[in-house]
């Protein structure tokens, strides 16, 4: 058929058809090939989809089976996100309730840095919004290489209200920013507290090492120094939780589940915040440290020592210029004198020599000793001086102590031996901690023989003649002077210094008393021959005699004190000893021990002022003030 109209299409083109020659011009198809290419055609799209199915079948069963429950976690932390509530740090009160460490909030500006692609970028554009220093940059990156980058990291803290508007306006547009509301630890007394409260800071990596991560959720901060440091568990409190629905930019959309956090305890100290002001103010400008204390209980009713710092700007890390500031000043504030300073005691240890004697049987007080102001040793040209140059003439045990008479004291020394020296100052607690719940006390040094020869010097009989004015290698704190002189007050018990008076629930408002625990008490051979001592010292502040007979003037009420000296330098033996020729950082240092009333001690002291001069002039004098601070201003507490 197709070929009889090809044929006619023909005949009609010769004739001049235009029909013909239309129908010439029409293709012929072949149908059967195109057919085929069709077919081919589908077969490669039909493989390949086919190899695609394959492809997302496989991937599924890895998603699905394989490593099903590592996404299914992630999708879940994507959706559903825990986060840690800080609990609130208890806080630190003196006696009166007046706060001494509190918590109040500021805004902070966070960032989560899982959230973040471009972390630079991000931080160059809060910076167009806030103000974001160098210091607080590098703060931020050292935070992030110590952390979680699913936790929230502190970019800057302390904004104001100004600063946290513009954060919250351009906030739906940052990916991973977050302005929250923190409780911030705050010192609102500053420098006045510092030795003793000490401070809390930024968790290090030696902190990380040593603290339990999960308790730390959600605060960046933990105790550095003094009571924060010390009562850290009781103060620090228990982590919270709340799980919040995020989208998928991590915005929060609701919260599914919360559990609330439970506060720390607050610490109620012995403290008088009002007679630590008073001391400091008495202190002046002079370095040194002032210790009261009850000695019926242990409890610390002043601690201070100067110079001072303020904490406030270490809670968030201290800036390098100013830290640097305070370890180069000459005074060394940074330094915990009443703590961890060790000081030649000087004649404050006679009493504590005075008493061991009196306990031995062949030891006679009465006996009277010449002092013309020097004394040898037999066989040595070395004369070791009296601090009364023209000296003291005969002196028995009691005019010694009132007089502080050098002399005798040296020939004590030498009757007694280094030996059984060390041991009478040990009952004291000289060369031990006294177990003050703070951290850092040091242990002070009553030397020996055997101590001498780890050094690698021998011991020389020179030796034990200046340690029985408290001189040479002798060394104690001012806690230790403190605490020895309260046993002295507390007729033989030594009781352990303690700054906590009591803790206290946030909630529940209970009071839980710390009950305080003596160290040690006195051998009775020391009990009994006390009151000799007691009489003694009393007559240092009371008798014209005495040393300190300046603070016992016009006062209505008895206190046994002692005085104290103590060389810097050596003098030579042909040498004189002038303070106004001398720079004042070679000075003697002024001590001064005392508690009152004898009759009923109710407070003990210890003062030392540095290259202070003389311990009656210089140091006898803030513990007057503070006895009547505490004695005729102050109500009963215990």
């Amino acid at each position: 058929m197709a070929l009889d109209i090809c044929a006619f299409a023909q005949r009609q083109a010769a004739y001049g058809n235009p029909l013909g020659r239309m129908m010439l011009n029409i293709p012929l198809r072949d149908y059967f090939r195109e057919t085929r290419i069709f077919n081919s055609r589908l077969m490669i799209v039909a493989g390949a989809i086919g190899l695609l199915v394959i492809v997302i079948l496989f991937r599924l069963i890895y998603l699905q089976l394989i490593n099903q429950h590592h996404y299914t976690t992630l999708s879940k932390a994507n959706s559903i996100r825990p986060i840690p509530i800080p609990p609130a740090r208890g806080l630190i009160l003196d006696r009166n309730g007046t706060v001494l460490a509190q918590n109040y909030p500021v805004y902070t500006l966070e960032i989560t840095p899982h959230q973040v692609k471009d972390m630079k970028a991000l931080i160059k554009t809060l910076s167009g919004i806030i103000k974001i220093t160098d210091y607080d940059k590098k703060i931020f990156y050292r935070l992030i290489r110590r952390h979680s980058r699913y936790e929230n990291i502190p970019l800057r803290t302390h904004l104001n209200d100004a600063e946290a508007a513009r954060i919250a306006s351009y906030q739906t547009h940052l990916n991973g920013v977050e302005l929250q509301a923190r409780l911030q630890r705050h010192y609102p007394l500053g420098a006045l507290t510092v030795h003793f409260i000490g401070y809390v800071g930024r968790i290090n990596e030696e902190d990380t090492k040593k603290i339990k991560k999960s308790l730390y959720h959600g605060t960046q901060h933990i105790g550095k120094l003094g009571l924060e440091r010390y009562y850290e568990k009781i103060l620090l409190g228990r982590v919270g939780v709340k799980q919040v629905e995020s989208n998928a930019h991590g915005r929060h959309l609701r919260t599914l589940k919360r559990l609330a956090p439970k506060a720390g305890q607050n610490l109620h100290l012995h403290i008088d915040a009002g007679m630590q002001a008073y001391a400091e103010r008495a202190m002046g400008k002079r370095r040194g440290a002032v210790i009261a204390l009850n000695p019926r209980t242990g409890g610390i009713l002043t601690f201070v020592s100067t110079p001072t710092y303020n904490p406030n700007p270490f809670v968030n890390g201290i800036d390098t210029k100013s830290y640097k500031a305070l370890l180069d000043d000459p005074d060394k504030p940074l330094i915990n004198r009443a703590l961890s300073g060790r000081y030649a005691p000087g004649s404050t240890i006679k009493p504590f020599l005075a008493l061991g004697a009196l306990s031995l049987e062949e030891f006679n007080p009465k006996r009277q000793v010449y002092c013309p102001g020097y004394f040898y040793l037999p066989g040595s040209r070395h004369r070791f001086r009296d601090w009364k140059k023209t000296g003291h003439g005969s002196v028995n045990l009691n005019d010694a102590i009132v007089q502080s008479c050098d002399v005798y004291f040296y020939q004590l020394a030498v009757m007694l031996g280094i030996d059984r020296i060390k041991k009478f100052l040990n009952i004291f607690g000289f060369g031990y901690k006294t177990g003050i719940d703070m951290p850092d006390e040091v242990a002070g040094l009553v030397p020996s023989p055997e101590w001498s020869k780890r050094r690698g010097i021998n011991w020389a009989l020179g030796d034990t003649v200046v340690t029985g004015i408290g001189q040479g290698p002798l060394l104690v704190t001012p806690l230790q002077l403190a605490s020895a002189v309260a046993t002295l007050a507390n007729r033989g018990v030594r009781m352990r210094p303690t700054l906590v008076y009591a803790t206290e629930d946030p909630g529940s408002k209970q009071y839980k008393l710390v009950r305080n625990k003596a160290n040690s008490e006195l051998p009775a051979g020391f009990k009994e021959k006390l009151p000799e001592i007691i009489t003694s010292m009393t007559n240092v502040v009371h008798d014209r005699r005495g040393t300190g007979i300046r603070i016992g003037w016009n006062a209505p009420y008895k206190i046994a004190g002692k005085t104290g000296t103590a060389q810097v330098i050596s003098i030579g033996q042909k040498e004189k000893y002038d303070a106004k020729k001398i720079a004042e950082r070679l000075r003697d240092h002024a001590l001064f021990i005392a508690f009152a009333p004898v009759e009923n001690p109710q407070i003990a002291v210890a003062v030392i002022v540095e290259n202070g001069g003389h311990g009656s002039s210089a140091a006898a004098p803030i513990a007057r003030k503070l006895m009547d601070f505490y004695l005729l201003n102050q109500p009963a507490f215990e």
